[in-house]
């Protein structure tokens, strides 16, 4: 019963409206604004800019709070649509040329280097996982909790532990 009660579903969206402001003050995370003025810091053909500036300093507050970075900057910026994130934004960094894939589920303290990584749709990064520049990886990847990705990764594949081994499904 408490379950249903407390359910937060994809994406934070209960199915209890006030719920949804509880379970936001209580977390200090609103991921829909978040990614909205996301939106507009780095689309350089918004121009009111004193509202991107102030986007701009939600956005980096917001980081600090939760010691993350998307790789947000003025008018340019990581390619990452609002991902999944299990455990909230607390210690992922990602890249701000790092082009990310639709419904990709992101744990704490990932780390997604710079440098022309760009990663597939339906990809998950267990938590501490960590990818190193000038890597692709494929649709439907599963990183495992603290591996660190150095080469490509084929589609339906899976990396696990710190030297890599890639685990080809067939």
């Amino acid at each position: 019963m408490i379950d249903k009660f407390l359910y937060i579903g994809e994406g934070g969206k209960s199915m209890n409206p006030l719920l949804r402001v509880f379970w936001i003050f209580v977390k200090g995370w609103n991921p829909d604004k978040y990614w909205r003025r996301r939106e507009k810091v780095i689309n350089p053909q918004y121009k009111n800019m004193l509202w991107k500036l102030y986007c701009l300093y939600y956005i980096k507050r917001m980081d600090a709070k939760h010691h993350c970075s998307f790789g947000t900057e003025w008018n340019r910026g990581a390619i990452v649509p609002p991902p999944h994130l299990p455990h909230g934004p607390n210690g992922i960094i990602v890249g701000s040329d790092v082009v990310l894939g639709e419904h990709c589920i992101i744990y704490h303290q990932v780390t997604i280097a710079g440098g022309n990584v760009v990663c597939g749709h339906h990809v998950e990064f267990g938590a501490g996982a960590k990818v190193l520049p000038n890597v692709k990886i494929g649709d439907y990847c599963k990183v495992g909790a603290n591996a660190v990705v150095v080469e490509d990764m084929p589609d339906h594949s899976t990396c696990v532990m710190q030297k890599p081994r890639i685990i080809i499904k067939k």
